[in-house]
Parts: structure tokens; sequence; C-alpha cells
């Protein structure tokens, strides 16, 4: 009879700790549910939108009026390559905006930060914007020069393309030069009062390098044009002296009060003509040379003939 009892309760000792382990089992299994599914959301939050597109979009919806329509209007997304969409602003552009813009302004402000300031607010940007221009009254000077050099470098290419085609004659290079010079000169004419400002701006130690890389640039353009290939130090005497004219005939323009500036394109053309005629005088030069050695030469020879013919004698 003990040993019945024994057994009964050592079989209920066995149930408890049975029941005991299932609720355990499911209470741990309760828990693996519950962090797979808090791993599962994590993962969602954590995963990247489709495209950064779609996320602009949804942010410029729930924030339309975060930033004011003038940058609004120059905002692009960019795709997954890095690529802007087609309305795009470089700030490059967007200065170059602002100074065309103020131009309009140089015959009121001169060539100033205030004429840059009007310009920004003609097309709806505040005054201080011009904090992006560190140069200032500098930059603006240089982009004007920029746009006169490549505006002349496209009358020249249309130039170019009508004798290619026959429909113009080839000028002479004096002609030539005498005419893209008159024709780069005279842009400057709605700014000649206050030109000699931009001369002093440009003179200023920092802005000697751009100025002088954009008057190389802009007789290079005019020689290239002109016809010249030269590869020895013809290209460099070619280039000094018609860098020579462009200077000194814009300090006569400067100064000119004829009308249309008559005396300034005469000076030019007798600048134009003294380096004609000096390359006249310089081949001039080299033929009697050359043909003073060949005679030197030839009587050598003879001189050497007849001291041979003596001495077979």
């Amino acid at each position: 009879m003990a040993s019945l009892l024994r057994v009964l309760r050592t079989g209920r000792a066995f149930r408890g700790l049975g029941n005991a382990l299932t609720r355990q089992s499911g209470s741990l299994r309760r828990g693996f549910y519950g962090s797979a599914l808090r791993l599962e959301n994590e993962s969602k939050s954590d995963k990247p939108p489709s495209s950064s597109s779609t996320m602009y979009h949804e942010h410029y919806q729930a924030h339309p009026n975060e930033k004011g329509d003038s940058i609004r209007s120059n905002m692009s997304y960019q795709d997954q390559s890095g690529e802007h969409g087609e309305e795009y602003e470089t700030e490059e552009q967007l200065q170059a905006r602002i100074f065309t813009a103020a131009l309009e302004f140089v015959q009121q402000y001169g060539w100033s930060m205030e004429a840059i300031a009007a310009g920004a607010e003609t097309l709806g940007l505040s005054s201080a914007s011009t904090g992006m221009f560190s140069n200032g009254a500098g930059d603006l000077v240089l982009h004007f020069i920029a746009q006169c050099n490549s505006n002349l470098t496209d009358i020249l290419t249309e130039q170019h393309k009508h004798v290619q085609l026959g429909q113009a004659e080839t000028k002479k290079t004096s002609d030539f030069l005498r005419d893209a010079v008159e024709c780069r000169l005279r842009m400057y004419i709605p700014y000649i009062e206050t030109w000699p400002q931009a001369m002093s701006i440009l003179l200023l130690p920092h802005n000697i390098p751009h100025s002088l890389k954009h008057l190389s640039t802009l007789v290079d353009d005019i020689w290239y044009y002109a016809g010249d290939r030269s590869t020895d130090m013809n290209w460099y005497t070619k280039r000094a002296a018609l860098t020579g004219i462009y200077n000194t005939t814009e300090l006569v323009m400067v100064q000119d009060s004829s009308p249309d500036f008559q005396d300034t394109w005469n000076f030019l053309d007798n600048r134009i003509q003294d380096v004609v005629n000096m390359a006249t005088t310089i081949k001039q030069v080299q033929s009697t040379g050359e043909t003073a050695l060949q005679g030197l030469m030839g009587a050598a020879v003879t001189l050497k003939n007849i001291a041979g013919m003596n001495q077979r004698q």
C-alpha cells in the first residue's frame, strides 16, 4: 500500500513538471515570435526607398512652402546615377545670369557691387545674394570680357563658314585683323563712359592673371581665324604684335571724342599697316641675307676651284 502511494505521488510530480515545461515552451515561442516581428519591422524601416526622387517628392508634398519660389524654381532631383534633371542650375550659371542682368545697371552704378545687387533683384533674388561673389566688381568686368570674346568668336566662326561655302571672299590678313579688332572694341561702346573704371579694376593684382588669360584667348582666336597655323617663333611674334595693337587702340578709344570713334579706327589702320610693313621688311632682310649667303658660298666655291687649277698647273 505504501508503495502504491509513492507511485501515485511520483506520477503527480511528473505531470506538474510537464505542465511547467509546456507553459515555459509556450512563453519561449511567444518570445521568439515577438522578436521575429520586431526584427522584420526594423528591417522594413531600414530599407532604402526605391529612388531618391520618390523621397524628394514625398518631402515636397509634406512641406510645399518650405523654400522660396526663387530657389524652388531652380531645384531639381537626382536619380541613382547622380544625373540632374533639366531644370538644374549650377552656381556658375546663376552667377552668369546675375552678371548679365547687372550689365543693364553699369551705366547707373558703374562696375560695382551696387550694379550686381540691382541685377540680382531683377531676377527676383535678394540683394544679399551678392555675397556669393568674392571678387565683386572684378568678377563682373571679367564676365563681360569673356562674354565679348565669346560673341566675337561666334561672329568669326560664321564668317569662316561663309568663306568655306563660297558665299564670301577671303580677306587679306591685314584687313581681317583690322576688322576683327574693331568689331571687338565696338562692344565697349555702350559702356565707354565707365570703361576707364573697368580698366583700372583689371589692373588690380588679383585680376591681372585672369585679364591676361582673356586677352591671350582673344588674340589667339583672331589669328586662328585669320588663317595662321604657324608653329615656330612666328606664333609668338604675331600674337605679341597684335596684343600691343589691341591694348594701345583700346587706350586711344577711351579718350576719343570723334564721331563714331573715327580717330580710333584711323589709329588702328596705321598700327596694322606698321605690322604689315615690318613683316615685309623682315622677309626682305631674310631674302637679302639668303641671297648674300648664297653669293658668298658661290664665291668660295669659285675660289676653291681656281686654287685647285693653279695647283694642278
